[in-house]
């Protein structure tokens, strides 16, 4: 049996909320001011992506984009525009920031495109085991010697 329908069998499923764990996620792009004109090119090309929705954000440098970890990351869009040769802010605290995202959102898409343990029967597995080592829990001393009074 395949791993995948012994999970399916059990019940197990990802879909119960676990605080602070949304796969839609808002982030900011940040850009150079330099070359002029690139944000509005950038707006362009991004509008034309399904399943991501973007907004103008206070700072004309920066547009907001809103999607979900099961069809975007940052990391995929950031390495898209850079691609397409746009220039975005690269500053030590952008960079601190991006390198968060881009690892929470491998992450989670990671664990939601996995299935779940089945935690009550590992533990057999590690029973079992137990059970066949060698170990400190037996006395070779004869019953008759070890109840002497």
């Amino acid at each position: 049996m395949r791993r995948e329908t012994a999970y399916k069998l059990a019940g197990r499923h990802h879909d119960r909320p676990v605080p602070g764990a949304d796969i839609h996620k808002q982030r900011e792009l940040r850009f150079k001011s330099l070359p002029p004109g690139q944000v509005e090119h950038a707006w362009k090309a991004l509008q034309l992506l399904k399943g991501l929705r973007i907004e103008r954000a206070h700072d004309p440098l920066t547009i907001v984009v809103r999607y979900s970890v099961l069809d975007y990351s940052l990391e995929s869009l950031e390495d898209a525009l850079r691609d397409a040769g746009f220039a975005l802010e690269n500053s030590l605290y952008v960079k601190l920031v991006r390198a968060i995202v881009y690892f929470s959102e491998e992450t989670q898409r990671h664990n939601l495109l996995s299935p779940e343990r089945l935690i009550k029967q590992s533990n057999e597995v590690y029973i079992q085991a137990w059970d066949h080592q060698v170990h400190g829990d037996h006395d070779d001393t004869p019953p008759e010697l070890r109840e002497y009074k």
